[in-house]
């Protein structure tokens, strides 16, 4: 686990933009606990066996899946000082403006896109928009990959905008015109997510 040094938090932000939801993150990766325990094992054992190849994970955040891509990853995010410590940390990851003159910027690059805690934190159209804006980087039969929080875990962070439930994943997959390939609960039943706050519905769908 590589700990990260936390900054002073700065009040002038909203949403998942500034410089305070980054600290957020941060503060949740340092958690002393998590110095001992690999509490990524399982989340990096399920996205590994949906074998996503060459990924871009879209809002990647600080990285923690472009971690668990080991190297197979390309990461976007909105928020700069998030994209800075990805980089910080040895990962490929760019600002949406970075991303566009980059030489990751071509039809058909990518064998997956990931959406790993993102959805929830827009409106279902929104999350259409998003995923549509970059679908053209996709392979033809490649994968879209989406993670959202169940109850307990929605509940958990003031920014989630949108409650997205395997229904609606579904619904975005649909209107997208991809092909619905899996949806479960992980790592547990999916009762068990009113109360466990990383309990995941997990959606993937293929490029037709």
């Amino acid at each position: 686990m590589v700990e990260i040094p936390v900054k002073g938090e700065d009040s002038a932000t909203a949403g998942t933009q500034g410089s305070d939801y980054t600290q957020r993150l941060i503060k949740i990766q340092n958690i002393w606990y998590k110095r001992f325990i690999d509490v990524q094992l399982p989340y990096r054992w399920n996205l590994q066996r949906l074998q996503p190849g060459l990924t871009l994970d879209i809002g990647c955040g600080i990285g923690r899946n472009l971690l668990n891509l080991r190297g197979q990853g390309v990461g976007i995010d909105h928020n700069d000082e998030s994209v800075q410590i990805a980089r910080q940390r040895g990962l490929t990851a760019f600002t949406p403006e970075q991303f566009q003159v980059s030489s990751f910027n071509q039809p058909e690059k990518f064998d997956s896109l990931l959406l790993s805690h993102v959805a929830e934190h827009m409106t279902q159209n929104e999350v259409v928009a998003l995923l549509a804006s970059y679908l053209h980087l996709l392979k033809q039969g490649g994968k879209v990959i989406i993670f959202t929080p169940q109850e307990a875990g929605h509940r958990s962070d003031p920014t989630h905008v949108e409650f997205m439930d395997l229904k609606k994943l579904r619904e975005i997959a649909v209107q997208l015109g991809l092909s619905i390939l899996k949806e479960y609960s992980f790592p547990f039943p999916r009762f068990l997510g009113r109360f466990f706050l990383y309990n995941e519905f997990i959606s993937v769908s293929c490029k037709k």
